[in-house]
């Protein structure tokens, strides 16, 4: 999955040090990431790629995140209103570009940066009173000076179902969507339910069936949407008739497991699952 970044490992604890010049610098705008392509996958800029036409570099800037590897410990720092070179390598690329890059530390680096990115420009302004937020010197948190409001990094629990009877797992597509390929059924938590709750509300809301013997197999922090997935497999609890909700999904069906279609590619936790009941794993 998109974070199995072995033998790499993110190490997210808050540390505000400066940046150096071997610093790495990770720069988006709207849904787009600045990154060079390279024959072995994506690379990020440098401090010291960008500092000639950037001055202000070393001083203005965000502290993410480290990752540990091979060869050493790198530094990842959010920057922000930068100038790049007219003829430079690096260029402006969709996140989506993150599902499948190679090598996966990096790519899990920059939706992981993006994520944070989009926290940060979404709490410039108190939510309580509207005044400037500000920077906490010792952990990850936006405070308010006015209200003395506390905001700390918004992460969103979801549920992803695998429904199973005998040799049989539920599928389906998304309606409305770009994602096309199949899926297994999902759903956030809502304020007041566990998430063994929410399998059994999202199952019943979007297919109309009702669920037993909860199983639950593992999470995924998914930062394309702020998430962190918790997948569970169920059984059918009586009959298997489907009622779809067509505002949520293009088509739901029963595959036998041998007619499981392959997961197009391996990053989420939904394709590990779909994979894994394929393989008679459940």
């Amino acid at each position: 999955m998109i974070q199995d970044i072995g033998p790499y490992h993110l190490d997210n604890q808050y540390r505000p040090v400066p940046p150096d010049e071997e610093s790495i610098a990770l720069y988006y705008e709207d849904h787009r990431a600045l990154v060079r392509r390279t024959e072995e996958g994506i690379e990020f800029p440098r401090f010291r790629e960008l500092e000639r036409l950037n001055k202000e570099l070393y001083t203005d800037y965000i502290y993410l995140f480290a990752i540990d590897g091979p060869s050493g410990r790198e530094r990842y720092y959010l920057v922000r209103e930068i100038n790049r070179e007219p003829l430079s390598e690096f260029t402006m690329e969709n996140t989506q570009i993150f599902r499948t890059a190679a090598p996966r530390y990096r790519a899990f680096a920059g939706i992981t940066g993006y994520q944070l990115y989009s926290w940060y420009q979404a709490r410039r302004y108190c939510g309580r009173c509207g005044h400037l937020m500000k920077h906490d010197e010792k952990e990850r948190m936006m405070y308010c000076e006015e209200c003395r409001n506390m905001e700390f990094p918004k992460i969103c629990p979801a549920v992803i179902i695998g429904v199973t009877d005998g040799n049989r797992l539920l599928m389906s597509k998304y309606a409305g969507r770009a994602y096309t390929n199949y899926a297994l059924l999902a759903g956030f938590t809502e304020i007041g339910e566990t998430v063994e709750q929410t399998v059994a509300r999202e199952v019943m809301e979007e297919v109309g069936l009702k669920v037993k013997n909860l199983r639950y197999y593992k999470s995924q922090p998914w930062s394309f949407t702020d998430t962190l997935l918790m997948g569970f497999y169920c059984d059918l609890d009586g009959e298997d008739a489907i009622t779809l909700d067509e505002n949520e999904l293009a088509l739901a069906q029963w595959f036998e497991r041998e007619d499981i279609p392959e997961p197009a590619s391996g990053e989420s936790l939904t394709s590990e699952m779909i994979l894994r009941f394929k393989n008679g794993a459940v």
